[in-house]
Order: structure tokens, then sequence, then C-alpha cells
């Protein structure tokens, strides 16, 4: 099973994800959690973040998955999606694809702003940021939403409410 959490920067895919991951190992050992942002990392960061680049990526997080499932290993994979196609490709090669979209509200990314990017990209110091020059469409058909109402329970209780629709 590929559980695909999709979200903007700061939506709390990598918390979200990690949580989930660990909490699934647990009864499913083989499992793995993959980060985009570690993937560029394990790979040199040898692609920038245009449009190009962030495509490759998310060809290579794709693919890096289907070969994991092919392999009959679980994966959460927190990433920021911005391919339909790719979405699409996922639902039609993985044996079990699970999409999980993080609805955060543009006013609370902005807010949170961990790393400082949303700051940067409104004052035009950052540029191919998603979410200001870089559009991010919201995924079509996601099997789960989480929404604000559900993030405020906590991270326990969110990690609950996904594994919950899971089985």
């Amino acid at each position: 099973m590929i559980i695909w959490l999709i979200g903007m920067s700061g939506s709390g895919k990598t918390t979200l994800g990690k949580e989930v991951y660990k909490v699934r190992k647990k009864e499913h050992k083989c499992t793995v959690f993959l980060d985009g942002d570690n993937i560029r990392d394990m790979l040199n960061n040898d692609i920038d973040h245009s449009i190009e680049g962030r495509y490759k990526n998310a060809e290579r997080i794709s693919n890096i998955c289907k070969f994991f499932d092919d392999e009959g290993i679980d994966v959460v994979a927190a990433v920021l999606s911005i391919f339909p196609e790719w979405q699409e490709w996922n639902r039609n090669n993985f044996t079990q694809y699970y999409e999980i979209f993080l609805d955060t509200p543009i006013e609370m990314l902005m807010e949170r702003d961990p790393k400082g990017f949303y700051k940067k990209a409104s004052a035009g110091l950052l540029k191919n940021f998603v979410g200001f020059d870089i559009p991010f469409p919201r995924p079509k058909n996601p099997d789960l939403t989480i929404d604000k109402n559900i993030m405020v329970k906590g991270i326990d209780d969110t990690v609950s409410y996904i594994l919950d629709r899971l089985t």
C-alpha cells in the first residue's frame, strides 16, 4: 500500500507522515517513509525547484514507490504532489494507493511558516514557490481530506483518524 500525503509546504505532511509511519510499522514491518525533500537530498540535489525540476522529482518519487510496491513494501510518502498526471499514474500503477490531502488554509500556512518560506515568497525573495508563483492544484479525487477541523484535534487523533479509514 502506498499512503500518499499531499499538501503545501508547512501543511504538516512530514510530521503527520512520520507518525502514520511509526504506528503502521508496528503492524506492517515492511513499511518505509519517504519525504519529497529527502529524495532530493538523497540524489545530491541535482534538480532545482522549477516546474521541470519538480516534475522530475515527482517522477522519481512515484517510481521509487513503485519499486517498493512491487517488492511488497508499504510506503508512507509525504509529498507536495502538484502534478495531477502523477497522482493518476499512481492510481493506475500501485497495487493499493491511498491519497490523503492535507487541506490547510493559506492563512494557517503563512502563520506557521516554520522555514520562513511564505514570508520570503510574499516579499518576492523566493522564486518557484508553490502557492505563489507556481499554482497548487487541489487534488481532484483524494481518498481522504484532512482539514483544519480534524487537524486541531492533535497529531494522535489525526493519525488514528487516517489509520481507521485505511482498513
